[in-house]
């Protein structure tokens, strides 16, 4: 019988039963002395021993943090960097190994001390990932938006100071827009295409849970995942702010296990793609002899180009960290320096910042506070990066000295190597943050949180030109002296979000929610002012007052303004079986922005999801590993304009001498107010499928959406009377969008040496202004794209009522007469002279027609990722294809008739014929597509056999190598090809600049080191 019981219940009910009195009643009989050896048994039983042993992956790479629980005792540990544990337990005991992204394991301890386990991939890994959303998280498996996840295995090498730029080619239907290789310019940002005509063109950024979370405190190496929530059914819980998306950035935090060191570091050099083509000296001679220009020839050889590009480019990151932590706390600080130099002199940046994160858990796990504080300084050198122009467009054979040494000025060309020497350009900026959340667990389902954060941005621009520099002469400060100004400006802002969420699953069914109540105040101040007249250049902008008072000329100016932001949020969530996903999604929000009747907004969402695997009929398809339907719906506003926006705003008027003697300065209202001023509203329709096909090889997901925003805010003109002024903002018109977006990866080769893998990201849009005007306020157009150069040359797009955004519209070229004269083609297709156009803005009158469209029709992305053994190489090739850009170069400097500066070499060949004044036509439009090898990175991983070395990788990356396109001008990947009218740092759509910042290639040395 007792036999019997060590059988059925184990070495636990034996030991039990040595202790009881039965057992004592068979001893007295002898029965027990016969077969069990009491006292051998229970020290066998009782006496723990230490289980040591490695945990490897498939390839026998071992993997450290791995979580190890003896389920029996309760007690855990976790892997070291070389994957090694030493763990107590005792005969009989189970010992489950697991990590994510791996099947778990579990073993029952018999006479072994050692142990080595290899944990296998898990096949539902990625649907069991968990993607960051609105307000929390879900497993991969349960989403029913268009959401994108990319993680830091998927980042591209990146010199850029911003981390979206990380982001490029990675996610179908987002556009990051590099607008130069300045160190100090930012990115355009726009998902799937144009949301507003004049409010936020981009999408909110939201960093940690930190709605408009600032860019600047983050660096490549601290972030852990974005997540982009692509439609209105995702984006909706954050209302009127994700007119234009959502981007949300997830920091890196500490994790179980000793304490772990990351350096990570790179240094970068850029060297020049093309520059313009503009006489050289030589050439400039030779058009004289020739008689082809009639110019002088001032005897010298001069490339001031040449004198502007800083030779000496050699940038530098710097990032370290250490992380860790236990079963109830953890750990990140990071520290950064980064020097960015640019490619042109005066022109780069410094900054330097802390970043750490702390988690602590207690009471049983039911209470856990996260932590985080960051804050970064940056300085950034303005001065250089222009002057581009002044450059090229000097005559070569003209020397920037005078005879005695001194800075030649003139009055058409700036002297570029004199601003350098005599004046001062500069930005210096802090931002610091400070975030937590409060998560206690009431019941075993419901947890209460509270979310606060604060930030605070503070920047000062400076400049000053001392009495000598030109700007200084040519303004008549001279002979009094220099030039300074100083400008501060400060962004404070607070946020609060308590939250109650609430998780029950029962048999097949899972239900979550999450409820909450979102509060922000942001305040702006700012104060700027100026001075001229300053003898010496001892103080610079660093005592603006120090001026002889009779010559004193100071300006000064201040704002202030804040907006209010309050809201209560719902989502709820629900899944059968795992095979059948809804959500609904509810905000509603106030804002201090809007007008006195419309404070409130409403933001529904609903979305569902259908695994269509897990269905009987699929069960026989083999060759389907996964597939899910998505279908959603949301609604999301749009509150990017200013905070004034609905009120009546005042200006000066004139000022008055009264009998008294004093002055008496008058103010009047410049803009009406509007109290029935309301949000922009977004309503987006997305179907969607996800795939994992050919045995887990090929994993993908198609896109259709199609979207709609109504009552559209811009500024028009008021009638008078009723209204004071003739200036109104006001809700009028809608625009509409449509696209498709592909995204595939491709497990191509894995075994144990050799891996090939192929990413692919596709996307293609349209807009229309469906309406601009109603009964009350009428425009007939949106006209943008201010051309500058020589002559009036207007505005190159309008966007009528019922047409596609971006479309270029002028005169059609026809062809020049005997003397060289423009010659365009009207509406009715006849060739009349110039002076016979009719430029009208009505549609049904102008000769004016669609030139092209400025938007590309489609953006391509494609990543090859390669390894063998050690060794890991990464090839990223970039496409923008069916678009048309203005070359604005060669509207002023590709025409010699009157000219007197120096010329493009195709003014006398390509554009030789022209004979006539600056015209903006199709003659200089061209298209402007490209396929571009992006980046290619070659990195090699050591194996490393020291406890103390935990990783070391090397990498070489080079950027923007070749571009294959038919465009004659500058890089056309660095023209602004997003937005409707917004400019973005000072680039127009579709516009090619006459004083482009070099487009170049980088260079990068990447070390990784871990320990």
């Amino acid at each position: 019988m007792k036999i019997n019981l060590l059988k059925i219940t184990g070495l636990s009910a034996a030991i039990v039963l040595l202790n009881s009195p039965a057992f004592s009643m068979n001893a007295k009989l002898g029965v027990a002395g016969r077969r069990f050896n009491e006292s051998k048994l229970l020290q066998h039983a009782r006496v723990q021993k230490t289980i040591s042993g490695t945990v490897l992956d498939e390839n026998n790479q071992p993997i450290p943090g791995v979580g190890i629980k003896n389920v029996t005792s309760g007690k855990g540990v976790v892997t070291d960097v070389t994957g090694k544990f030493s763990i107590e337990a005792n005969v009989g005991d189970v010992i489950r190994f697991s990590y994510i992204g791996y099947v778990s394991q579990s073993i029952t301890i018999s006479d072994q001390t050692r142990l080595n386990v290899k944990l296998a991939l898990s096949s539902d890994t990625k649907l069991d990932d968990v993607v960051v959303v609105g307000y929390g998280t879900l497993r991969e498996k349960e989403i029913t938006s268009a959401i994108a996840k990319v993680d830091s295995t998927k980042f591209r090498q990146s010199g850029s100071r911003n981390p979206l730029d990380l982001l490029v080619g990675k996610v179908a239907g987002l556009q990051i827009s590099r607008n130069s290789s300045n160190p100090n310019s930012g990115v355009g940002i726009q998902l799937r295409g144009v949301t507003s005509v004049s409010g936020t063109a981009s999408p909110l950024i939201i960093i940690d849970g930190i709605p408009g979370g600032n860019l600047d405190l983050l660096q490549q190496d601290d972030i852990e995942s974005f997540s982009v929530l692509k439609d209105g059914s995702g984006a909706a819980i954050y209302g009127t702010r994700a007119n234009a998306g959502v981007i949300i950035v997830t920091t890196k935090k500490g994790k179980k296990g000793p304490a772990r060191f990351d350096y990570n570091a790179y240094v970068r050099t850029e060297t020049l793609v093309k520059r313009p083509d503009f006489m050289n000296a030589t050439e400039w001679r030779a058009r004289i002899a020739s008689g082809e220009y009639n110019v002088v020839d001032k005897g010298g050889d001069f490339d001031y180009f040449q004198d502007l590009i800083n030779k000496n480019n050699i940038s530098n990151n710097h990032n370290l960290a250490v992380s860790g932590g236990s079963d109830n706390s953890n750990y990140r600080v990071s520290a950064n320096y980064r020097e960015l130099q640019g490619f042109a002199k005066e022109n780069g940046r410094k900054e330097y910042g802390i970043r750490a994160s702390l988690t602590q858990k207690g009471f049983q796990d039911k209470l856990q506070a996260q932590f985080n504080v960051s804050t970064n300084f940056n300085n950034a050198n303005l001065l250089g990066g222009g002057g581009w122009e002044n450059v090229l467009t000097k005559n070569p054979t003209e020397s920037y000295f005078n005879p005695d040494g001194s800075y030649l000025f003139t009055r058409t060309i700036t002297n570029e190597l004199a601003r350098l020497e005599q004046e001062r350009y500069g930005v210096q900026q802090q931002t610091t943050s400070v975030d937590g959340k409060l998560d206690f667990e009431v019941l075993k389902d419901l947890k209460l949180s509270a979310f606060f954060a604060a930030q605070r941005n503070n920047r000062i621009w400076s400049e000053y030109r001392d009495k000598a520099s030109q700007n200084s002469v040519e303004n008549g400060d001279a002979p009094n002296g220099g030039y300074a100004a100083k400008t501060t400006e400060l962004n404070q802002n607070i946020n609060f979000e308590p939250t109650i969420e609430y998780t029950k699953t029962f048999g097949k069914h899972k239900l979550s929610g999450i409820g909450g109540y979102s509060f922000r105040r942001e305040t702006n101040e700012g104060f700027n002012a100026n001075n001229r007249g300053y003898v010496n250049d001892l103080f610079e902008d660093n005592n603006l007052g120090s001026v002889p008072v009779k010559v004193t000329t100071i300006g000064i100016g201040s704002f202030k303004n804040e907006n209010t932001l309050i809201a209560v949020f719902a989502r709820l969530n629900y899944s059968l079986n795992d095979k059948y996903f809804a959500q609904a999604i509810f905000r509603r929000e106030g804002s201090s922005k809007f007008g006195a009747n419309n404070k409130w907004a409403n933001f529904p969402a609903i979305s569902g999801g259908w695994n269509i695997t897990q269905e009987e009929f699929m069960k026989n398809v083999s060759w389907v590993n996964n597939l899910k339907l998505r279908v959603g719906y949301g609604e999301t506003g749009n509150s990017g304009m200013g905070n004034d926006a609905a009120l009546v705003t005042l200006s000066g008027g004139g000022i008055y001498l009264f009998p008294t003697g004093e002055y008496l300065q008058t103010y009047g209202p410049n803009k009406n107010p509007n109290p029935d001023l309301r949000w922009e509203t977004k309503q987006e329709t997305n179907i969607g499928i996800d795939f994992t096909i050919l045995n887990n090889k090929l994993t993908g997901s198609i896109d259709v959406y199609k979207r709609k925003t109504k009552d559209l805010i811009d500024t028009y003109t008021s009638p008078q009377p009723p209204f004071v002024t003739s200036s109104i903002t006001t809700n009028v018109g809608s625009i509409s969008a449509k696209g498709i977006e592909l995204s595939l990866s491709y497990a191509a080769i894995k075994n144990k040496n050799f891996s090939w893998s192929v990413d692919f990201a596709g996307s293609t849009t349209e807009n229309i202004l469906d309406t601009y005007s109603n009964s009350e306020y009428r425009r007939d157009m949106r006209t943008f794209g201010s051309i500058g150069g020589f002559g009036a040359l207007g505005d190159a797009f309008r966007t009528y009522e019922g047409r596609k955004v971006g479309e270029f519209w002028g005169k059609r070229f026809a062809n020049f007469t005997p003397d060289g004269k423009w010659r365009f083609y009207n509406r009715n297709n006849e060739v009349v002279t110039n002076a016979e156009i009719n430029t009208s803005v009505f549609r049904d009158q102008t000769d004016f027609a669609v030139l092209g469209n400025a938007v590309p029709k489609y953006y391509l992305s494609l990543t090859n990722n390669f390894t063998y053994k050690g060794f890991d190489l990464r090839v990223f090739l970039r496409s923008k294809l069916d678009f048309d850009v203005l070359n604005t170069m060669a509207i002023s400097y590709g025409n010699k008739n009157g000219a007197s500066t120096n010329l493009l070499n195709s003014a006398f060949t390509k554009y030789a014929e022209l004979k006539d004044t600056y015209m903006y036509t199709d003659y200089y439009l061209e298209s402007g597509s490209f396929l571009k090898l992006d980046e290619v990175t070659l990195g090699y991983t050591f194996k490393l056999k020291t406890k103390y070395v935990r990783t070391l990788r090397l990498n070489l990356t080079g950027q923007n190598l070749v571009t294959i396109t038919g465009y004659t001008g500058n890089d056309p990947d660095y023209i602004q090809d997003t937005g409707l009218g917004q400019e973005i740092n000072g680039r127009s759509l579709g516009i090619d600049t006459r004083s482009p910042y070099p487009a170049t290639r980088q260079f990068l040395f990447g070390v990784n080191f871990g320990f």
